[in-house]
């Protein structure tokens, strides 16, 4: 991948004028490691919530107050992030610690699709930067729940939600579940066991996200967005697209939006904050891990579809 990035930023500079390639290869990993870095201890974190979640908590302890109902099931999920204080990097290991002890597919998609935006500290931020000004804090908090439930129910009418995740993915919930069944025994571990696992499986994935999201802020001209942030229809796209590109942690990306916010139109601001948490470059590489590549074009447009719809509707109204 390292590559990649320097030979696209070779011939970038050959048959472009601009910055010399030292200057932009620069930038290109300034911006990776910090993506890098700030997305790390939130990873760490879901981490350890994974484990203690899949390892510690008695088998039943969070099932039994589930709601019976698979709709109602996934409307708690989709809250349930209000009780994680972690950002979307760090709900990708969490989610796979909730389906290895056996939560369904479309059950934790829910979970996965909202948490980030039903975040306690992402409700915070986005009110810092906002306020109620425009609707763009409760269109955020609405939309994100909707898109949730709404990804969870087409997924939970697929005939075989299991075949969505990746081979060793799955073998690693099998194994889970086994070692679940044979007992607590040796949870210290198990813990330090599962940690690695998932160190392993999500940092790689972390980091190739990171470089990806870089390379592209370099190379893809922001001015050619910027132009464009007066017009209703064209400014969601442009932000929906700076949302895939630019790979900001939900719980600061509020602040980046404000930027944006004297030149873009208010549907656009909100498409923004719905889309990057859920489906910018990081994001779907962490997924990868996890899930099919079938899976991710699915969310990536049901996702947009839903950003456009609800961004075109404050656009409207406001």
């Amino acid at each position: 991948m390292g590559i990649v990035v320097v030979v696209a930023l070779i011939v970038l500079t050959l048959v472009s004028p601009g910055p010399a390639l030292p200057t932009r290869l620069q930038d290109g990993l300034t911006l990776s490691i910090s993506v890098l870095i700030e997305s790390m201890p939130f990873v760490v974190l879901g981490v350890l919530l994974s484990i203690v979640v899949q390892v510690w908590v008695p088998p039943g302890a969070i099932e039994r107050w589930m709601p019976r109902r698979a709709w109602s099931r996934r409307m708690v999920l989709s809250l349930l992030g209000m009780l994680v204080p972690v950002c979307e990097c760090g709900n990708v290991p969490f989610a796979r610690g909730l389906m290895m002890r056996g939560f369904t597919v479309p059950e934790t998609l829910t979970f996965l699709i909202a948490a980030p935006i039903v975040n306690p500290i992402v409700i915070i931020t986005t009110h810092q930067a906002f306020g109620f000004d425009d609707g763009i804090l409760i269109a955020r908090l609405l939309g994100g729940f909707a898109v949730a439930n709404l990804i969870g129910w087409l997924y939970s009418r697929h005939p075989d939600p299991d075949g969505l995740l990746t081979e060793r993915f799955a073998a690693s919930c099998a194994f889970a579940q086994d070692s679940d069944a044979a007992g607590g025994r040796d949870r210290g571990r198990r813990s330090l066991a599962q940690f690695v696992v998932e160190l392993r499986a999500v940092m790689p994935a972390l980091v190739i996200g990171s470089a990806v999201a870089g390379a592209v802020q370099v190379l893809v001209p922001r001015d050619a967005l910027l132009a464009i942030g007066s017009n209703p229809a064209l400014s969601i796209v442009a932000m929906i697209t700076l949302a895939m590109i630019v790979s900001i942690c939900s719980n600061v990306d509020s602040f980046f939006a404000l930027s944006f916010a004297s030149t873009f139109t208010p549907g656009s601001i909100v498409a923004f904050l719905l889309v990057g948490p859920l489906v910018d470059v990081k994001m779907l590489a962490l997924l990868r891990t996890t899930f099919r590549s079938r899976v991710l074009v699915g969310l990536v447009i049901t996702i947009v579809l839903f950003a456009v719809a609800v961004g075109s509707v404050v656009n409207l109204f406001v």
